[in-house]
C-alpha cells in the first residue's frame, strides 16, 4: 500500500504590469517542482491575468474532489481573485509566494506582498488559508506543500469511513471509551457496534476448513507454527476469517475488538494473531475495543503507506534512556526486524495461540494518539528511533530511544493523562499530524521535542 495520494487543484495568478517574462520562468519552474512531488496536479501551467481567466480556470476545478487548492502567487495581484477562489472551491486554500533577487532595480514580481494582502482579506472574510514562501527550487517549500497535501488528503479519506467495534471495552479501561457522536462530527467516522458473544458464536460455528488457507499462509511466515496447538490455532484463524467477513460485509476501514476475557473464556483462542493479520492487510485493528486507537492507526497508515501498530508503553529505563513498546502479539510482520525470525507464540497469561512474536525493526518512527486526557480531545504526538535489540518481552515489542530524555517523556506523558495505548508507524510524520490537528481543531501535546 502507498500513502494516500493527494489531489490538488493549481491556479497561477499575476499581473501584466510586472515582469511577465520572469513570471513565466518562475511558473515553469514551480510547475516542474510540483510534478516531482507525490501528488496529482489538476490545472494548467498558465498565468491568469484577470477575473475572467480565473473564472474559466475555476470552472475546470469545480467538482474535482480536491484535497487542497494551491494558488501560485507569481506576481502581485489584489485580493479579489484570491477571495473568489477561496469562496468557489470547496477545499482548503494554500498560497505560494516566491522570492526574487534584490538587484537594486525594478521589483519584478512583488509576489510576497500579494499573499500578504490576500491573507488579510481572507482573514477579514472569515476564510482560512495556509501559505508557503520559497523559490521553486526550495526543498523546504516543496516539503511543506507535500505535508499540507498529505495531511488534507488523509483528513478527506476519513470522511465516510466506517469502523466496526465488537463488544465493549473491559471494565476499568476508561482509556478505550469513545463517543459515536464525536467520532462522526470531528472525524467523519461512523462507528457500528456488534455484540461480542454473538460474533464469537458465529465464528465458532464456521467449519475449520475456512481457516486452512490462513494457516498455510502463516506457515510460510512463522518458522515454528507447527509447534502450536493446531486446533486452537485454527480457531484463532477462524476468528480472523470472521472478522474479514464482517469487514467485507459492512465495508469497514478498521475494527476494534474486545479481545479478553471472552475470547479466551468463551471462545477458547487468542484474538491477537487475528488482529495482527488485520494490521498486515491494512485494516487497522485494535484490542480492548479501542476505537480511538483504530482511528489513530488509520491516520498514521494514510500518512505512511505502511501498517501501524497499537501498543502499550510498558517499560522505561533512565540508565539507557530507552523505553519499550509492546503488545501481546499484534504487530504486523512488516515491522519485524529482518535479522530475526518471525515466530508463533501463545498468550503470556492465557497460554493460548495465536500470536506474532518478534522484535520490531530499527528505524525512525512516529507515535500518536487521539487522546481524551483531562476530558478534552487532543492529539498527542512523539518521535524517536527504534533500536535493534533482543526481544524485550514475549509477543511483539521494540526498544526505542525517543527524541527527548525518557524521564522528560515520562513527565509529559503522565501530565497529559495519556491513554495506555498509542499507535506507532515508521517514518517521520509529525509535521503532517500537526496540520491535521489544526484541521480538526485539536490541541497538540508534544511528548518529545
Amino acid at each position: 500500500m502507498e500513502s494516500i495520494r493527494p489531489r490538488i487543484g493549481v491556479l497561477a495568478v499575476g499581473r501584466s504590469t510586472f515582469d511577465v517574462s520572469f513570471a513565466q520562468e518562475i511558473l515553469t519552474e514551480a510547475w516542474s517542482a510540483l510534478s516531482a512531488l507525490t501528488l496529482d496536479v489538476i490545472g494548467e501551467s498558465k498565468l491568469l491575468f484577470d477575473a475572467d481567466e480565473v473564472t474559466g480556470a475555476l470552472a475546470g476545478l469545480q467538482g474535482q474532489d480536491l484535497d487542497l487548492v494551491l494558488l501560485l502567487q507569481v506576481t502581485f495581484t489584489d485580493a479579489s481573485m484570491t477571495l473568489e477562489i477561496a469562496r468557489q472551491l470547496d477545499a482548503p486554500l494554500v498560497m505560494w509566494s516566491f522570492p526574487e533577487p534584490r538587484t537594486g532595480g525594478r521589483l519584478r514580481l512583488n509576489s510576497f506582498c500579494g499573499i500578504n494582502l490576500a491573507a488579510h482579506a481572507l482573514s477579514r472574510a472569515g476564510l482560512s488559508y495556509h501559505y508557503v514562501h520559497g523559490a521553486p527550487s526550495d526543498v523546504a517549500a516543496g516539503a511543506r506543500i507535500q505535508t499540507l497535501a498529505q495531511a488534507l488528503a488523509v483528513k478527506r479519506s476519513l470522511r465516510g469511513t466506517r469502523i466496526g467495534v465488537i463488544g465493549q471495552h473491559p471494565e476499568g479501561f476508561d482509556a478505550c471509551k469513545f463517543s459515536n457522536e464525536e467520532c462522526a462530527e470531528l472525524f467523519g467516522v461512523e462507528v457500528e457496534a456488534h455484540d461480542l458473544i454473538s460474533f464469537l458464536d458465529g465464528v465458532k460455528a464456521l467449519d475449520d476448513a475456512v481457516a486452512l488457507p490462513h494457516y498455510e499462509e502463516r506457515a510460510q511466515v512463522m518458522v515454528n507454527l507447527a509447534e502450536m496447538d493446531r486446533d486452537v490455532t485454527l480457531m484463532s484463524l477462524k476468528a480472523y476469517e470472521g472478522m474479514q467477513r464482517l469487514i467485507t460485509e459492512r465495508g469497514y476501514g478498521g475494527l476494534a475488538v474486545r479481545c479478553w476475557p471472552e475470547f479466551f473464556t468463551h471462545y477458547g483462542a487468542a484474538a491477537c494473531g487475528a488482529i495482527a493479520l488485520l494490521n498486515e492487510n491494512y485494516i487497522p485493528g485494535g484490542c480492548e475495543a479501542d476505537v480511538h486507537g483504530v482511528i489513530t492507526s488509520l491516520i498514521l497508515q494514510g500518512l505512511a503507506g505502511e501498517p501501524a501498530f497499537n501498543t502499550d508503553l510498558v517499560d522505561i529505563d533512565p540508565e539507557t534512556d530507552t523505553c519499550v513498546f509492546w503488545h501481546c502479539g499484534q504487530a504486523p510482520v512488516q515491522m519485524a526486524d529482518p535479522q530475526t525470525e518471525i515466530k508463533a507464540t501463545i498468550h503470556s497469561n492465557r497460554k493460548l495461540p495465536l500470536l506474532n512474536e518478534f522484535p520490531l525493526k530499527p528505524g525512525r518512527f512516529t507515535m500518536a494518539r487521539i487522546s481524551k486526557g483531562h476530558g478534552r480531545t487532543s492529539l498527542v504526538i512523539g518521535g524517536g528511533e527504534m533500536v535493534r535489540a533482543p526481544l524485550a518481552f514475549s509477543g511483539t515489542s521494540g526498544v526505542a530511544k525517543l527524541d527527548s530524555p525518557i524521564t522528560e517523556v515520562l513527565d509529559n506523558l503522565m501530565n497529559a493523562g495519556l491513554e495506555h495505548h498509542s499507535a506507532i508507524v515508521y517514518g517521520e510524520h509529525r509535521p503532517a499530524l500537526r496540520v491535521l490537528a489544526e484541521q480538526f481543531g485539536l490541541d497538540v501535546i508534544e511528548l518529545t521535542e
